[in-house]
């Protein structure tokens, strides 16, 4: 079976280098090349610091493809990939098309195999925030209503896709980011000295990442969260903050980032390795953001998380009490973080780990091929 694989931004590639590997473990055990897999990098994330350290570090195939798609609107960056990608199907021809998640790149690559009638495989499929002046739900929805195999990760995507007639498209398969927390926090531990490099003590300072648009490009969501940081950092309990480049780029128009950059104890870098970020995780006392993976990934890691929207596609770790929604509210925000606890029970929702040998399994049988 010939695979293509689209990623384009850092959670697509921590997902990539699961699925990845659990295809090459199953190609070795059966002694042939059940899946031959190549990947398409659209260049999403642009900065070498979101993109290439990642393939470097979770030691993903290089791509066979590679497009320069970041750095535009959603129309124009969704357009020229539609356009790249669309030229790269027609030349490979391949059984299937693996997309993950909810990007541009996700919907662009779904939207191109579904016309040339290829089927698509959507990892992470059935996820909902119900709020559709986000990008990232449009895409989601869009890509599964495109897809002919929707692995999803919990029962309550399940529901979702039952409510729109999709469910005997689905598969459950778990989530691997679950597995990727597995595989790379003890990597993290051995080979992460971030720690250090900022003089920070576990358990001893706070981990914040804002990138959403909905924050970064409202001047009010943005002044309020980063007040509230502000307020949250000093010298004896620091605040790390690895900035995504779209939003060093609003604080510095904004005129935020001068007197950020004179806050005691806020300490702002550039985006971090994925194991320096893990390392971070881990040891943090606790994480806000308005990212969908760290929110899951603060509960893999029993660390309680502040969320920094209205809502979330991770119902299960509200639930649970492992996450707290706040929006982008001053108040909120700092009442939620210094009340901030670990439940007594860790997160169970997201399978046992062996969610990316489920999702090549769940390809094999759907597309016939022998597991």
């Amino acid at each position: 079976m010939k695979l293509l694989t689209i990623v384009g931004a850092r959670p697509q590639f921590i997902k990539a280098a699961m699925v990845s590997r659990a295809i090459l473990r199953r190609n070795a055990m059966s002694g042939s090349a059940l899946i031959t897999e190549q990947i398409l990098h659209t260049g999403q994330h642009y900065d070498p610091d979101m993109s290439e350290i990642f393939f470097r570090q979770l030691e993903i195939p290089e791509p066979s493809f590679r497009l320069n798609c970041g750095g535009m609107t959603h129309a124009e960056m969704t357009g020229t990939m539609l356009i790249e990608i669309e030229k790269i199907l027609l030349s490979e021809l391949p059984d299937a098309l693996l997309v993950y998640g909810d990007t541009n790149s996700t919907l662009a690559g779904a939207l191109a195999a579904a016309k040339l009638r290829i089927p698509v495989i959507h990892v992470e499929a059935g996820l909902r925030s119900f709020n559709q002046a986000m990008p990232e739900e449009l895409n989601r929805i869009l890509t599964d209503h495109a897809s002919s195999l929707l692995l999803y990760p919990t029962r309550s995507a399940l529901l979702n896709l039952q409510r729109e007639g999709l469910a005997d498209r689905a598969c459950e398969v778990g989530d691997v980011m679950y597995d990727a927390a597995l595989c790379f926090g003890g990597l993290a531990e051995q080979y992460s000295g971030v720690l250090g490099r900022f003089n920070l003590r576990s358990g001893n300072f706070r981990l914040a990442t804002v990138h959403r648009a909905e924050n970064t490009d409202d001047p009010l969501r943005l002044a309020a969260i980063f007040t509230a940081l502000q307020e949250l950092a000093s010298p004896e309990f620091p605040l790390i903050l690895p900035l995504h480049p779209r939003t060093r780029i609003r604080l510095e128009n904004a005129g935020i980032a001068s007197q950020l950059r004179k806050t005691p104890g806020l300490l702002l870098s550039e985006p971090l390795s994925f194991l320096d970020m893990v390392k971070l995780e881990k040891h943090a006392s606790c994480i806000l953001t308005d990212s969908g993976g760290i929110q899951k990934e603060a509960a893999f890691h029993c660390v309680p998380c502040i969320t920094l929207r209205n809502e979330t596609e991770w119902d299960e770790t509200v639930v649970s009490g492992w996450n707290h929604l706040t929006g982008a509210d001053t108040a909120a925000i700092l009442s939620a973080v210094r009340e901030a606890k670990s439940p007594a029970t860790p997160l169970q929702a997201y399978g046992t780990g062996d969610a990316a040998e489920k999702t090549v399994t769940a390809i094999l049988e759907h597309f016939g091929g022998t597991n």
